[in-house]
């Protein structure tokens, strides 16, 4: 194509404007440079094209045979630059052309066809950006014209089949009259017939058919319209391949049909496709290709997409950052400004409803202003517009409570509705918007008729969103609860009745789950337990169900925990209490074990075991490799990679789901991808009980898991309040530790925590008889986590605090302890230990005692197991302690531990060179671990805002296979450290000379017992025991 344009200039000299040849010499060098400019983009091409062809004007006067055809490429260039940049100018003065042309081409004319499809597609693409009735009436009308004079076998019929197609499909969208629609979708598929397998414009006509039957099916509702269009998307991608001009169209337009079936079925997959495709296209379209700024915006609006679904901040952010690079691309006057502005908008105002900054509500609306002034009435986009700022408005009314704001809002989504009529699809979002303003305005100012009101718009929306759409939630939610409030004011049995039948369709919802939906489940069991009603414990249910389903599919990385924090909050500890009061007690351990520590049990999963599956045949091999490769992607890439596994995840589920070879040779692996039920959860009670010990806004109760026997309810003596204020002193207190003597304070806090919850569960448990001296294990919710349940006591002469009664471990989860004693190794296995200490750590205080503790666990050790390992000093790096851990199964590591409460995957042991990361443990694949001793500070400390997720130093070790760990609650003295550490180790062998890491609770025990006259209670209470 360059060496096209510079032959047509090396002739140009030898034609100069006298010479007869002088305007075929422009001609052809503007042609020639246009299409450059339409392969490669380049924008001066087109100027000087433009130019070219202005030059052979003029020495076409009227009467001059090549004037049509003059005046044709001259309006065509023009029409192509209005295009790129969207200058109303150059498109009004391309269809004063076009119509010159046209008049000079009459009927009978061989170029009167193309005259008439050039000047009807710049009217038409006039309506589109100004709104004007009469020029897509004129374009239409042209366009039968040319298709009349273009019969069978005419080379320009499929091009005016196609026009007229898209004129009539652009009518129905502004008027919605259905026979237009059909019309559209009969003339596309006589268009694809003429464009055979081969054709240069089949990929053109494989899309626009698409496109027809995607807007049919969005009115009428038949699957097979929106199956038929992703296919014919499909086939159009696949005849477009890498280096085709027409790739980048074909690629949205395969994004936007998914992305349509994702808003409809609610498959994440077509989201993440949709995203996919999206960046693709925007790789295709450069800075200054003319496309840019759609596909910049295309990508931002499913990326603000997915965000709403996941919450993933991350998502919104970067969809901000390509709106405000695509508006930058749309200047004033730019056809595709105010839906730029618009898009942009809508994050800021999603930004805001997350973070709560004033100044990304108030640009929003300042952008919405202006996108609305730019939309002439009757414009279809005008609408949209007039909603978007309507709920930015309601948003500021309720953050600042201006009632004009409000007021305002209401009027702006009347307008909005009555540009909706039957059969928009955009009048159930319209209906809900202005229900959703009126009940604000109810809340406010108590008009009845406003929430009259409120409750038949969302009727007439709930209609519009039948089983299977993305949206019934959030309709069926919003009814629910404005019914809801009519019964407060009123007292109407039959509105509450109603509520709840609408509550309970939540159970049966068909679509993929989403975060609206969790959050409507959620709405439900609030309603339920404020008002009493019988199904409380369904909803609860229902919400964990949905959370399981949602989000355990985003947990594989730490980007994805503030997105789990929120999902979970108090859902698990509500659910289990409420489970209690029902009476349900197997329900509530199943239920409090879905919703808590999510993050590292979704981690944990994809270290199931999975020999049987290998061994199952075909089928079961090949599902079990897949299940192995996802698993070592996850935690080697976990935090480092961009790209989001959750695709691959959710294909793994579905295919373990519907693999009932794999369901039938190995119920275990079925068991990896669904909550666990009670019969699997009571084997972590076979070497003594479990007691989860709840604290909820309803209720506060402890449950005894026993093996052989029912769980044993114990309602506790305490509110959550109390247990809230309990933790915080506690914590405070615990900051002081080795400053100064805060015994009495501390056994005061004891003593408490003794009289109101402990020794009721020691009551209980010696009812069940638990003999004294057993083992019991701990399974703290809440701010329970928080607080030395094994240090409990009344402290007084002659009583046995809860230490000379039992022996007590803790667990994060249950399902963490069945794991851990599931993988027990061979008693003849060789046992590999390694030793770990840091004194002199990066930037950290010097630990004068972790050489003599190292010396005291090699003395005690080194005659008894297969190989022992020492590192220190300048060999305490990060990844010499994780070759380390690669080649030993038993741990002992002393140095700092340094908690983060704020962003927990980034807590760490300090070594050499630097932290060395809970990130890092989760990324390990460590071979059949067994005990680890993290004789460190703060090992057992998580997030502060939700300690039920255990991201903690200690958790991480043993969710990443360790089956015993020992940790800290709090700072360790160094020195108690290295006299405790020495005692532990005595009793950590068994009968045969081995080490047992199911002895390490009754070793770290009987250390402590044996330290108790010369160490102060802080540090005799410090250490704990988790796991087997």
């Amino acid at each position: 194509m360059a060496d096209n344009v510079e032959q047509c200039r090396a002739v140009l000299p030898s034609c100069p404007a006298d010479h007869y040849r002088h305007s075929t010499c422009l001609f052809h060098l503007a042609n020639s440079l246009r299409r450059r400019f339409e392969q490669q983009g380049v924008p001066s091409d087109l100027d000087e094209a433009i130019e070219l062809q202005r030059a052979a004007l003029l020495i076409c006067p009227p009467g001059h045979p090549h004037r049509p055809t003059s005046l044709n490429n001259l309006g065509i260039s023009l029409y192509d630059r209005f295009k790129q940049r969207g200058a109303p100018s150059d498109l009004d003065e391309a269809i004063e052309l076009h119509q010159a042309a046209l008049h000079l081409r009459p009927h009978g004319h061989s170029d009167r066809p193309s005259s008439l499809n050039n000047l009807g597609l710049s009217l038409y693409t006039r309506f589109v950006q100004r709104g004007t009735p009469s020029d897509l009436d004129e374009a239409i009308e042209l366009q039968r014209s040319a298709l009349l004079i273009c019969p069978p076998g005419h080379s320009d019929r499929s091009a005016s089949l196609n026009n007229i197609a898209a004129m009539l499909h652009h009518r129905f969208r502004q008027l919605g009259a259905l026979p237009d629609l059909d019309e559209v979708i009969e003339l596309q598929r006589a268009a694809l017939l003429i464009c055979t397998p081969g054709h240069i414009h089949r990929s053109a006509s494989l899309i626009n058919l698409s496109t027809g039957l995607y807007t049919r099916f969005a009115q009428r509702g038949t699957p097979s319209d929106l199956d038929e269009a992703i296919e014919l998307q499909r086939a159009a991608l696949l005849i477009c391949p890498p280096g085709h001009s027409h790739r980048p169209t074909s690629l949205n337009s395969l994004a936007l049909s998914l992305y349509g079936r994702f808003n409809q079925r609610g498959l994440l997959s077509d989201l993440d496709e949709t995203i996919e495709l999206q960046r693709a296209a925007l790789l295709l379209c450069p800075p200054g290709h003319s496309n840019r700024s759609m596909s910049l915006g295309n990508l931002g609006i499913s990326l603000r997409n997915r965000f709403r679904q996941r919450g993933i901040p991350s998502d919104l952010d970067e969809a901000i950052e390509l709106q405000r690079a695509a508006l930058f691309l749309c200047p004033p006057g730019h056809s595709h400004r105010p839906a730029s502005l618009n898009n942009l908008s809508v994050s800021l105002l999603d930004r805001f409803e997350r973070r709560g900054v004033s100044s990304d509500l108030d640009e929003a609306i300042e952008l919405q202003r202006a996108a609305l002034l730019i939309y002439p009435p009757g414009h279809p986009n005008q609408s949209a517009s007039l909603d978007n700022l309507a709920i930015s408005l309601r948003s500021r009314f309720k953050q600042r409570g201006v009632p004009s704001d409000l007021d305002e809002a209401i009027e702006l989504h009347r307008a909005a509705l009555l540009l909706r009529p039957h059969g928009h699809s955009g009048r159930s979002s319209c209906l809900n918007n202005l229900a959703l303003s009126l009940h604000h305005r109810f809340e406010q100012q108590g008009i009845p008729s406003d929430l009259n009101e409120t409750i038949e718009l969302h009727r007439d929306a709930l209609l519009l969103r039948p089983p299977g759409h993305s949206d019934r939630s959030a309709s069926l939610i919003n009814l629910a609860l404005g019914l809801r409030n009519r019964f407060d004011q009123l007292g109407i049995p039959s509105d509450l009745d109603e509520a709840f039948r609408l509550f309970a369709q939540l159970s049966y919802l068909s679509h993929a789950i989403s975060r609206r939906d969790l959050t409507a489940a959620k709405s439900w069991a609030t309603s339920a337990e404020e008002t009493n009603h019988g199904s409380a414990l369904l909803a609860y249910q229902t919400a964990l169900k949905f959370l399981d389903q949602h989000v355990t599919l985003l947990s594989s990385s730490s980007h994805h925990f503030d997105v789990v924090r929120t999902a979970t909050a108090s859902l698990a500890m509500d659910a289990f209490s409420c489970s209690i009061r029902y009476g349900a007690l197997t329900t509530a351990v199943e239920l409090v074990e879905q919703g808590r520590a999510v993050f590292l049990t979704q981690l944990a999963r994809f270290r199931t075991p999975l020999n049987e599956l290998f061994m199952s045949g075909d089928t079961g091999a090949t599902l079990a490799e897949e299940f192995t490769q996802l698993s070592f992607r996850l935690r080697t890439t976990f935090d480092q990679s961009t790209e989001d596994p959750s695709p691959q995840i959710r294909q793994l589920t579905c295919n373990g789901k519907t693999s009932s070879h794999a369901s039938a040779c190995f119920p275990t692996f079925l068991g990896f991808l669904l909550p666990p039920l009670f019969s699997d959860l009571q084997k972590s009670a076979e070497e003594g009980p479990v007691i989860v010990v709840n604290a909820s806004q309803y209720s506060c109760d402890a449950l005894i898991v026993l093996s052989d026997q029912d769980p044993v309810h114990v309602p506790l003596d305490i509110v959550q309040t109390e247990v809230s204020e309990l933790s915080s002193e506690f914590q405070s207190l615990s900051e002081q530790f080795g400053s100064s003597n805060h015994l009495l304070k501390l056994a005061s806090i004891l003593r408490k925590l003794w009289r109101k919850v402990v020794d009721s569960v020691v009551q209980a448990l010696k009812d069940s008889k638990v003999q004294p001296g057993s083992r019991i294990w701990w399974c703290p919710t809440a701010e329970f986590t928080l607080l030395p349940l094994h240090a409990a006591g009344p402290y007084e002469k002659k009583k046995d605090n809860l230490s000379d009664i039992y022996i007590s471990s803790y667990t994060p989860t249950l399902a963490t302890l069945v794991r851990a004693r599931q993988c027990v190794s061979g008693d003849a296995s060789p046992q590999h230990f390694v030793a770990i200490g840091q004194g002199d750590p990066d930037g950290g205080r010097a630990l004068k005692c972790v050489s003599p503790e190292l010396a005291a666990v090699a003395q005690r050790l080194g005659p008894v197991v297969s190989s022992f390992t020492s590192l220190e000093d300048s060999d305490a790096t990060i990844q010499g302690a994780l070759d380390a851990l690669n080649h030993n199964q038993w741990l002992h590591l002393a140095c700092h531990g340094l908690p983060n409460r704020q962003q927990p995957f980034e807590s760490s042991f300090a070594m050499r060179d630097g932290p060395l990361m809970i990130k890092d443990v989760i990324r390990s694949n460590w071979q059949n671990p067994e005990f680890a001793f993290l004789s460190a500070c703060h090992t057992t400390v998580g997030d502060e805002k939700s300690p039920d997720e255990s991201i903690h130093l200690a958790a991480a070790m043993q969710f990443s296979g360790f089956r015993s760990v020992v940790g800290s609650m709090w700072s360790v003295d160094d020195e108690v450290a290295q006299q405790v550490v020495s005692a532990f180790y005595r009793n950590l062998v068994n009968e045969s000379g081995r080490l047992d890491c199911t002895r390490a609770a009754v070793a770290l025990h009987k250390a402590v017992r044996s330290l108790r006259k010369k160490i102060p209670l802080e540090q005799q209470i410090v250490f704990v025991h988790i796991g087997v």
